[in-house]
């Protein structure tokens, strides 16, 4: 019996274990089926974004410790890096000059100490100079200083109601004192402790020293390290690129993108803040001087140095030269005039001189500057407030190369977080109508209304398209419908049709939804302003009522408005009872969201349609074609800006017409065509009434709707007010049409349909004076988009030709003074020797 006790135990736990084991693989199967489960994925993925943003701010977190905690390392290789990028344009220059990096840099960091050294003993002078006259001003200051304590004494216009109510207080406050009790507790009160002051004995010359070279030893060292670092960075400028390189990763193109954007911007925003600090102290120096402010020269620099500490630097500097002010003359005025110098400095530095040389130097909004100076001055003291603004762009950078970061690009970027159509649809969303009629009245200032309603107008109602069946609920589908109503007529008072518009009338007619009547609207809207009668026609039930009330017996055409991505049956329906009712009557179908495959001519006679389009002024461009009507002349002409005498005397001396700058033109063209992978570029210059392509590199290959054979630069020498340079040359700005077949300015342009020309992008060639003596443009058959990057990189090509020019019409000229050596007198008509008989 009490063997078996032990072996029952044993065996009952093994059961138990057993069970247990059993239990775990049944709770195993079960979590590894929840797992797999399409539920339990569905909540992991939900899980996903929370996930992402603890471990986002976690990883901010241990960042923004690591910059604390090693602030003694990273603060002087942080400004070794800033003053790198001050320095480092000058070792470039000597190293073009024609000497080794080593030795430049040598040059470059002894005159920058050298420098430093002698303004250092300058203000020295200054200094000393300045202490030794002080105790002579001591008299002015106590002075001034009784006159301000007798002013403070004497009574104001409060002080009298101030003192009667003191008054009346503690009479009412006042308590019955027991002054036998006052006077007992007075004899038996101890009397009150003597206080003892000790005096230090003042230190030794020598204790002095030490306690000096103690203080200083810590800002030396750094300053050495400092100097180490940037000695090290400049001279091993490259292979640090090429490891800060391999440390980003991905993409080369973008990491180089990124470093030279971040270089680009730090070393102008540095360079600019020198002038604007240059700018401002040595005005300051001199008005100083004409007051007769001591040390004027002294209080200027000061000025200059401490601008480069934002916000409070520019006050810290203004105490100095103010107090002296204060000190030195016995009246007021000297102060006066030393305020105001100082305020009117102020107000011109920040109002005119910095927007005017910042610009977009940085990319940093004004919140994100102010943040960034509280953020790097808390972790840094003061040197992080000097440096805030080139850390903040270099996140700036990074945050938009880096897709992950791109919140640092929307948080700390001075762009617009959300585009003007986003902003319009947010501001109905949130029923804001009359915001959202604000900024399209801003976008429409210059009455170009179309334009507002193909990139602005029109993506509104492609968004409320998206977001109809998925987030969108009634009411804000009821805000969007009630707010873009609102919108249109707001533009039609704005911007009135013309009166008395004749000749056959267009009806534009919503095809389902609310959003194909809005899109009708403005489709009407846009046609009369452009001289066409054109009516609205609501959407409805497609019925034989329905098609009979429309009333389209006096209309020439008639364009259905359709958002849907898949509108074939609707708009085959619609086409079909159209022509059942009213067959002469031309139908275009405005398909806003539709696939490419429905803009191709079949699958329009399919539809039974006579043209498709995507965009009002494809729309407007259709109607006048289809209509047979000329409006705004088919096109607009090239115009012929007022100096264009000036501008031609300026192409004849420039040297563009000679006829050795054609290898420089073919030479520019071949690259543009290159870089930005065209079947076509050119260089053209534009005389009195013709434009003349003067270089050219490949072809414009035979389009459907163009030439039977390719287009070559001789086949675009055509007449000035067909050419598309020449708008450039009028607006004196880069041009870049997309689609030359649907805008308005272009699309009638006989030249450019000949040629079957779609796309066009131009930049002036300027010479000195700010002359336009042509374009380095870019063209093809296709349409195509550039972006801000790829129109400046075009427009820095065209500065190359012209700077190329520049010095070969100097060498020509060189060579044209120097006469030949004659054996013989030359002809009188030729100016060259004639041929010997014999």
């Amino acid at each position: 019996m009490t063997s078996n006790k032990p072996q029952s135990g044993g065996s009952s736990r093994l059961t138990e274990s057993a069970d247990s084991g059993n239990r775990g693989a049944g709770e195993a199967s079960r979590f590894s089926m929840l797992s797999s489960s399409p539920d339990s994925s569905s909540e992991l993925a939900a899980l996903l974004p929370e996930l992402k943003l603890v471990i986002g701010l976690v990883t901010a977190g241990v960042i923004i410790a690591a910059l604390y905690f090693g602030r003694d390392i990273l603060i002087p290789l942080a400004l070794a890096f800033l003053l790198g990028f001050v320095l480092d344009p000058l070792v470039m220059r000597l190293k073009r000059w024609g000497l080794p990096r080593a030795a430049a840099v040598f040059i470059v960091v002894a005159s920058a100490l050298g420098v430093l050294g002698l303004a250092g003993l300058l203000l020295g002078n200054q200094v000393s100079a300045l202490s030794a006259q002080l105790p002579t001003y001591q008299s002015n200051i106590k002075s001034k200083l009784n006159d301000l304590r007798e002013s403070a004494s004497r009574p104001g216009m409060f002080d009298g109601a101030l003192k009667t109510f003191d008054t009346l207080k503690n009479e009412v406050d006042k308590a019955p004192a027991n002054l036998a009790e006052s006077s007992e507790k007075a004899k038996t009160t101890p009397p009150p402790p003597q206080r003892v002051q000790l005096e230090q004995k003042s230190p030794s010359s020598f204790q002095q020293a030490i306690t000096w070279l103690e203080a200083s030893s810590g800002p030396l060292a750094n300053a050495g390290i400092v100097l180490v670092f940037v000695v090290l960075i400049l001279l091993d400028r490259l292979d640090l690129r090429d490891r800060l390189l391999r440390l980003w990763g991905g993409s080369l193109h973008r990491s180089t993108d990124a470093m030279d954007e971040a270089g680009t911007r730090i070393s102008k925003y540095l360079t600019m803040q020198l002038v604007i600090n240059l700018t401002y102290g040595v005005p300051m120096a001199v008005g100083l001087w004409f007051i007769g402010v001591p040390g004027a020269i002294l209080w200027g620099a000061v000025a200059a140095v401490m601008r480069f500490v934002p916000y409070v630097g520019p006050m810290i500097s203004a105490i100095f030269p103010v107090a002296l002010a204060f000190a030195v003359d016995p009246g007021w005025s000297m102060v006066l005039w030393t305020v105001g110098l100082i305020v009117a400095l102020e107000v011109l530095s920040n109002n005119f001189i910095e927007p005017w040389l910042y610009g977009a130097s940085t990319g940093l909004s004004a919140m994100s500057l102010m943040v960034s100076a509280i953020f790097w001055t808390a972790l840094w003291g003061p040197i992080g407030l000097i440096m805030s603004t080139p850390l903040t762009v270099c996140l700036l950078v990074i945050g938009r190369y880096l897709p992950r970061l791109k919140f640092l690009d929307v948080l700390l970027g001075s762009q617009p977080a959300l585009d003007t159509p986003t902003r319009i649809y947010q501001r109905l969303l949130a029923g804001d109508v009359e915001e959202a009629i604000e900024l399209a009245t801003e976008v429409s200032a210059n009455g170009d209304v179309a334009s507002f309603y193909d990139e602005s107008g029109l993506r509104v109602l492609r968004m409320a398209t998206s977001d109809h069946a998925s987030v969108a609920t009634a009411e804000h589908r009821h805000r969007v419908v009630i707010g873009m109503n609102a919108l249109i007529d707001d533009l039609c008072e704005q911007h009135p049709s013309p009166a008395g518009l004749g000749g056959p009338s267009v009806v534009c007619i919503g095809g389902k939804w609310e959003v194909d009547n809005l899109a009708a609207n403005m489709l009407a809207h846009a046609l009369s302003l452009e001289g066409t009668h054109a009516e609205l026609r609501p959407a409805g039930t497609l019925s034989a009522d329905y098609i009979a009330r429309l009333d389209l017996a006096s209309a020439h055409t008639v364009c259905l408005s359709f958002f849907s991505p898949e509108p074939q049956l609707q708009a085959r329906h619609f086409c079909r009872r159209l022509r059942r009712s009213w067959p002469d009557v031309q139908i275009i179908l405005t398909l806003w969201n539709a696939p490419p495959e429905l803009l191709a001519e079949d699958a329009c006679k399919k539809m039974g349609a006579d043209a498709v389009v995507t965009s009002i002024s494809e729309a407007v461009v259709q109607v006048s074609t289809l209509m047979g009507v000329q409006f705004n002349e088919g096109f607009m002409p090239a115009p012929i800006p007022e100096a264009d005498a000036e501008r031609l005397r300026a192409l004849r001396a420039s040297g563009a017409l000679d006829t050795r700058a054609q290898p420089i033109f073919d030479t520019a063209a071949k690259r543009a065509a290159d870089v930005f992978d065209m079947p076509m570029a050119m260089v053209s210059l534009i005389d009195e009434g013709k434009q003349t392509v003067r270089g050219a590199h490949g072809s414009l290959p035979a389009a459907a709707e163009g030439p039977s054979e390719p287009v070559r630069g001789e086949d675009l020498n055509i007449p000035r007010s067909l050419s598309m340079c020449g708008h450039v040359v009028a607006n004196s700005q880069t041009l870049v049409v997309p689609d030359i077949a649907r805008d308005l300015r272009f699309a009638g342009n006989p030249a450019l349909q000949a040629k079957g020309l779609r796309f066009y992008a131009g930049a002036p060639l300027r010479d000195d004076a700010g002359h336009v003596l042509g374009t380095l443009c870019i063209l093809d058959v296709e349409p195509h988009s550039l972006n801000q990057r790829e129109v400046r990189l075009l427009e820095a090509m065209a500065d190359d030709v012209m700077s190329v020019l520049r010095e070969s019409a100097l060498q020509w000229r060189a060579t044209a003074s120097v006469p030949a050596p004659t054996s013989s007198p030359p002809s009188a008509t030729v100016g060259q020797l004639l041929p010997s008989g014999g």
